[in-house]
C-alpha cells in the first residue's frame, strides 16, 4: 500500500506541472528529452522526461546545504519526521476486499486494525513535528515563520478533521475501515449506491477542506507562501531533503484522497457489483468470476482516488490563497462549529433510527 501511495505521489508530481499548465493555458514542462524523436515525428512533448526523470536526478545530485548556525541533526531529521507518519498511515487503507489465489485467500489491506480510525488520527497528527522542526532548525526567520504557520494551521484543521471522522465512526458504528467500506455495498431504492457521501455530506466537506489544509496546498499554502516567505519552512533545504519535503506534500494529498474515497465513495466497492456478479437496476444479472470481482474492486479504488486527486488539483490551480486571518477564521469559527453541529445531528439520527448505518 505504501508503494501505491508513492506511485500516486509520482503521478501528482507530473500532474502538478503538466496538468497545471493545461489548466492555466500554458505549455508547461516540455524541454528535456532523451532521443528528440518526438519533435522529429511531430509528437507533442508531454513533459514526462522533464518531470519524472530530469528533475528528480537534479534534486538528488545537488549539494546538501546546511546553513551556518543551523542544528545539523534536526535539520537532517525534519524531512523524514514529516514523511514517515504519512507512509505508515497508508498501511490501514483497504484497497480491495479479498482475493483468492489457488487455495489461499488474502485480505487487500496491509494492516487490518480494529481501531484503524484512531490510528489515522494519531499518525496524521505526528506530521506537524517534521514541519515545525524544519522551520526551527534552519536558523532562518522566514523558515521559522513558515514552521509556526504550519503548526498553527495543521493543529487547527486537525480538529475539524477529527470531528468529521468522529461523525463517520458514529454513522457506521465501527473503527474498522474495511467494515466501513463493506457497509457501503448495496444500493438504496434499487439503484443508488450506499456511499457515505449521501449519508454524511457535511463530514465530506469538512474532511475535504481540512485535508487540503493538512497537506498545505492552495488555497491553504500559507506555510510555504512563495510571495512572502519565499518557500517557508523549506527555504533552507536542498537536494534530497527538499525532495523529501515535496514528496511529503504529494503523499499527503494522495492519503487524503484515499480517505475521502474510503469514507464517502464506497472505497473498493463497484456500484451494483457483488461477489457473484453485476445486479443491475431492472433485475438484470451478469455473472462475473470472483477473481475478476476482486480485481475490479482494486481498479475501482485506484480510479476513484485518481479522480479525487485531480479534483484537488483543480482546486489548487483555480482558487487564490487565503490571508492568514481568513485561514484561522475558517478553521475555528466555521469548520469546528460545523463539525460539532454535524456530530449532534448524526447522534440524533443514529438514536432515532435505532443504530448505526
Amino acid at each position: 500500500m505504501i508503494l501505491i501511495g508513492l506511485h500516486l505521489a509520482i503521478f501528482l508530481l507530473y500532474f502538478e506541472r503538466k496538468g497545471s499548465a493545461l489548466i492555466q493555458d500554458r505549455v508547461g514542462a516540455n524541454r528535456a528529452s532523451i532521443t528528440g524523436l518526438g519533435k522529429k515525428f511531430g509528437i507533442p512533448n508531454l513533459g514526462i522526461v522533464n518531470t519524472l526523470l530530469a528533475d528528480p536526478i537534479k534534486l538528488f545530485t545537488k549539494e546538501d546545504f546546511v546553513p551556518a548556525g543551523a542544528d545539523h541533526f534536526l535539520h537532517t531529521l525534519a524531512p523524514f519526521v514529516a514523511l514517515f507518519p504519512v507512509l505508515i498511515t497508508f498501511v490501514v487503507i483497504p484497497f480491495g476486499d479479498t482475493i483468492t489465489i489457488g487455495s489461499r485467500t488474502f485480505g487487500l489491506q496491509a494492516a487490518n486494525l480494529n481501531a484503524a480510525a484512531l490510528y489515522l488520527l494519531a499518525t496524521i497528527g505526528i506530521g506537524v513535528y517534521g514541519v515545525a522542526l524544519g522551520g526551527w532548525a534552519s536558523n532562518n526567520r522566514w523558515a521559522l515563520l513558515g514552521g509556526i504557520r504550519a503548526t498553527a494551521q495543521m493543529i487547527s484543521y486537525e480538529i475539524a478533521m477529527g470531528l468529521a471522522i468522529i461523525a463517520i465512526i458514529m454513522t457506521y458504528g465501527t473503527l474498522d475501515l474495511q467494515e466501513m467500506v463493506r457497509m457501503q455495498g448495496g444500493v438504496w431504492f434499487g439503484w443508488l449506491p450506499r456511499w457515505g457521501i449521501f449519508v454524511e455530506p457535511i463530514a465530506f466537506i469538512l474532511l475535504l477542506t481540512a485535508g487540503i489544509a493538512e497537506s498545505k496546498r492552495v488555497p491553504f499554502d500559507l506555510p510555504e507562501g512563495e510571495s512572502e516567505l519565499i518557500l517557508g519552512y523549506m527555504i533552507e533545504y536542498s537536494g534530497g531533503k527538499q525532495a523529501a519535503f515535496m514528496l511529503t506534500d504529494l503523499a499527503e494529498q494522495a492519503l487524503i484522497a484515499m480517505l475521502l474515497v474510503t469514507f464517502f465513495f464506497g472505497g473498493w466497492q463497484v456500484p451494483w457489483l457483488y461477489r457473484d456478479g453485476f445486479h443491475l437496476p431492472g433485475g438484470l444479472t451478469i455473472a462475473v468470476a470472483p477473481l475478476l470481482v476482486s480485481i475490479a474492486g482494486i481498479v475501482a479504488f485506484l480510479v476513484k482516488v485518481v479522480m479525487v486527486c485531480i479534483f484537488m488539483g483543480l482546486i489548487r490551480w483555480t482558487l487564490p490563497r487565503f490571508r492568514y486571518d481568513q485561514l484561522m477564521r475558517l478553521g475555528w469559527k466555521i469548520l469546528v462549529p460545523l463539525g460539532l453541529a454535524n456530530i449532534l445531528i448524526t447522534a440524533f439520527v443514529v438514536v432515532v433510527s435505532g443504530g448505526a448505518h
